[in-house]
């Protein structure tokens, strides 16, 4: 099982980090967790395409997590007329309809592409066929506890604090040969998150703010600190911890030493800090 990140920042512009999106590799699926803007030329980056891209789950559908969704599922449509496979919480499917529907907002777009007649010269010429469909992803919309399954992976998701009751919101476990990574998506402290972690080879767990940081009273109950994060990790077994979802000031050199310092002190497995296009390769998947 391969884990590509291919998003590490958050809702800010930032140069060093596109917003959420992680690839997991494994049995012949490459299956995206977000979508957050940024991410397409990341994966593009990595040396994969948008139609390499077998399945999308969505944590929640803040911004920052699915900007780019709508150029994923169209540009796997233009490269090859396929789209992933689509989960994530309501409204996923409105949006999507919204987006790629007979009167959503790239209907233009799709009918002149399908119609005009240089357009279906350049398609014909991919190797493609008359009348052009449209992009359709097959959409599933799920809840905290939904399960999924095929002859080489499993996943797993739960309840994570978040901005309830505005989003939905879950983290998810991919679990294949013996090997397991979470992903927390955004999510609060909670016996919900720390079950589905327990003893997970690798947690990518959100931190959005640094230990001393208090100015925001909401934020900070649900956003844990690197020091939280660390501490919950030993608690539940996990064995190699990276934090990620970083805001663009957390990125100094002092920072860094501040949060490497409380990842080495509280947790005594491996641990680092994420970065665009780190890969992390399990053994046995």
């Amino acid at each position: 099982m391969k884990i590509t990140c291919l998003g590490t920042g958050s809702p800010e512009s930032h140069k060093r980090r596109a917003s959420s999106g992680y690839l997991v590799e494994v049995g012949g699926d490459s299956i995206l967790l977000d979508c957050g803007g940024g991410v397409v030329d990341r994966l593009i980056q990595s040396d994969r395409m948008p139609s390499d891209v077998t399945h999308v789950f969505f944590t929640h559908l803040h911004s920052d997590h699915m900007m780019d969704y709508a150029r994923l599922v169209h540009a796997a449509w233009d490269e090859a007329g396929t789209c992933p496979e689509v989960w994530g919480p309501e409204p996923i499917g409105e949006i999507t309809e919204r987006l790629f529907g007979k009167k959503g907002v790239f209907a233009a777009d799709l009918v002149a592409r399908t119609e005009f007649p240089g357009s279906q010269e350049v398609w014909l010429g991919r190797g493609g066929s008359l009348p052009r469909p449209w992009p359709n992803p097959k959409v599933t919309e799920i809840a905290p506890g939904f399960a999924f399954s095929t002859g080489n992976w499993s996943l797993t998701t739960c309840f994570v604090p978040h901005v309830q009751p505005y989003l939905v919101s879950l983290a998810i476990r991919i679990e294949a040969n013996g090997k397991s990574v979470v992903y927390s998506g955004d999510a609060g402290l909670c016996p919900q998150m720390e079950e589905l972690a327990r003893n997970a080879d690798l947690l990518l767990h959100w931190c959005y703010r640094l230990s001393h940081e208090r100015h925001y009273p909401c934020v900070t109950s649900l956003s844990p600190s690197p020091d939280e994060i660390s501490r919950m990790a030993e608690r539940i077994g996990v064995k190699q911890l990276v934090l990620t979802h970083l805001r663009k000031y957390m990125d100094s050199v002092g920072n860094h030493e501040l949060i490497r310092d409380e990842l080495s002190r509280y947790f005594s497995g491996r641990s680092q800090i994420a970065e665009d296009l780190m890969v992390f390769d399990l053994e046995g998947g």
